[in-house]
């Protein structure tokens, strides 16, 4: 009998269902690596979130290394001087270096520079002579003569102190990418503090170290029980 050649065939009204294809081997791998780096990740997150992995935001981040020395200590001494009062100054030094006979563009430098220093008026108790303390206690009264007040040298606020701008010449600009000299922005820091000394001496400083000082002695030997305090001072 002739099988008929339509018998083998999948009818046309119910075609055949493919079977379902299972990932390959390495794609699984791939699936189980990345589960695993998402499982890694969420508890770095966890771990930071409690403050025991650092943080990984900036993997550039600056980082500051302090391998300076100890402090190591100079000198020591008592000091007697009572400070009576300071002044902050504040000065404009516009300094300007050339040299004879070649153009300001070349070699020429100009700083202009904003300093800021206090000054401070003091009298010292150790230079009081034998003399200078007077008591009687029957009258209650005391009369001091102390030296003169003095005045420190300025110290800078490099805080507050700045450059405002610097014009230099051509070959001055390549000598200083080759090497920075300090010296020269010594010599400004200098000019600063003794504009800033020479103006606290003609600012009136001393007279008020003078009232501040004979109030501050009125007061400790009132409280001493003397009721007359007299506070003289030597000539500068």
């Amino acid at each position: 009998m002739a099988t008929s050649p339509d018998v083998d065939e999948p009818t046309r009204e119910y075609p055949s269902v493919p079977e379902e294809r299972k990932p390959s081997g390495f794609a699984r791998l791939l699936i189980f690596v990345g589960f695993v780096f998402a499982l890694i990740v969420l508890a770095c997150l966890g771990l930071r979130a409690i403050n025991v992995l650092p943080t990984f935001d900036n993997p550039f981040e600056d980082k500051t290394v302090d391998r300076s020395q100890p402090v190591l200590l100079q000198s020591m001494r008592d000091l007697q001087r009572y400070v009576a009062a300071d002044g902050t100054f504040q000065v404009i030094v516009d300094l300007e270096q050339s040299k004879e006979n070649i153009p300001d563009f070349l070699v020429g430098r100009r700083t202009l520079f904003v300093g800021s220093g206090t000054v401070e008026a003091y009298v010292d108790f150790g230079a009081l002579t034998g003399d200078g303390l007077k008591v009687d206690e029957e009258k209650q009264s005391i009369a001091l003569t102390l030296p003169a007040p003095e005045q420190s040298t300025a110290a800078l606020d490099m805080k507050k102190s700045y450059v405002v701008a610097e014009e230099r010449g051509v070959l001055t600009s390549i000598g200083d990418a080759f090497g920075n000299d300090p010296n020269k922005q010594q010599k400004i820091y200098q000019l600063a503090q003794e504009r800033i000394t020479q103006a606290a001496k003609d600012s009136g400083l001393d007279q008020r170290a003078k009232e501040n000082t004979q109030r501050m002695l009125e007061s400790l030997f009132a409280r001493l029980g003397y009721t007359t305090v007299t506070v003289t001072f030597a000539n500068p």
